[in-house]
């Protein structure tokens, strides 16, 4: 598999050149603080298969957790903990160039889950942002 991506404003951009070893949606308390988001994509593959260019900075959210992002846009990107997943990093597959490449095989961290997020597919949708404001 090669995959490509990247941050919000361009200084950070990797490739994946690999196979992952998996692909899920994180509904952990951890990751919706980090991201700001109720769930986050990630596509998780050998560490060797990823090659980053330029420097992203790195955050210890937890012991052994270590968060990578963008020191300029803030656009979050990578996730390793060498403690629970040695040598393999997760890669946050929103920041890819084409997403549909790697879609989510599993939920993960369901325990945790924000309720309103069962009911999505329920929500009515709009192509673009609609004229009016949708009621809240």
């Amino acid at each position: 598999m090669k995959l490509s991506g990247g941050c919000h404003c361009g200084a950070l951009r990797y490739e994946i050149d690999g196979e992952a070893v998996a692909s899920a949606i994180c509904h952990c308390r951890d990751c919706r603080k980090s991201t700001g988001a109720p769930l986050t994509g990630w596509l998780m593959i050998p560490r060797e298969a990823l090659t980053i260019a330029g420097e992203p900075k790195v955050y210890a959210s937890s012991a052994h957790g270590r968060r990578f992002f963008c020191g300029t846009c803030g656009a979050s990107l990578f996730y390793a903990n060498a403690e629970t997943l040695p040598g393999l990093i997760d890669v946050q597959s929103g920041s890819l160039d084409d997403p549909e490449q790697a879609p989510p095989r599993i939920h993960v961290m369901g325990s945790q889950r924000v309720s309103w997020t069962r009911r999505l597919d329920d929500l009515p949708e709009f192509a673009t942002y609609p004229d009016q404001p949708p009621e809240a």
